[in-house]
């Protein structure tokens, strides 16, 4: 199925199965209220309890590990701008269905010097009664830090 509201391609099962609801609607929410950068809307899409996980390889930068709750995303996105000078996420492919959708893209990095790469990046979420309680994000670490020393 294609998604008429982007370019984004889309593959997925139709509904959850349980009460006719589009399962990739919480997270095509949560990626538009990303852009629009209204952390307000970006909760709204998740679970109070969401687990928030990057790759470990991102501590030196405070920006490793689990966070917890909508406190945590707010803390950890509070402090993305101390790292980096600009971030863009431009998701490509979702799939999924039920409880788990996988979006395949890229983000536009910007380091606080200005040099800017693209990036390719994974998200695995799951939801739960059309919100996501968690949302782990794969990408290459190497990669990451080298645009943020650059």
């Amino acid at each position: 199925m294609t998604d008429s509201t982007s370019n984004a391609g889309i593959t997925d099962n139709g509904t959850d199965g349980v009460s006719g609801a589009d399962p990739l609607a919480p997270i095509h929410r949560a990626y538009a209220a990303f852009a629009a950068r209204d952390v307000g809307a970006l909760l709204d899409a998740f679970d109070p309890d969401i687990e928030w996980v990057h790759p470990e390889g991102m501590d030196l930068y405070g920006l490793g590990g689990t966070k917890h709750g909508h406190a945590g995303v707010k803390e950890f996105l509070a402090h993305v701008p101390t790292v980096l000078g600009g971030m863009r996420l431009r998701p490509d492919e979702f799939v999924g269905g039920g409880e788990r959708v996988v979006v395949f893209g890229h983000r536009d990095i910007t380091s606080l010097s200005g040099y800017t790469e693209t990036l390719p990046f994974v998200h695995s979420w799951f939801l739960r009664e059309g919100r996501a309680v968690r949302m782990e994000d794969i990408f290459d670490t190497v990669a990451f830090h080298r645009v943020i020393e650059s």
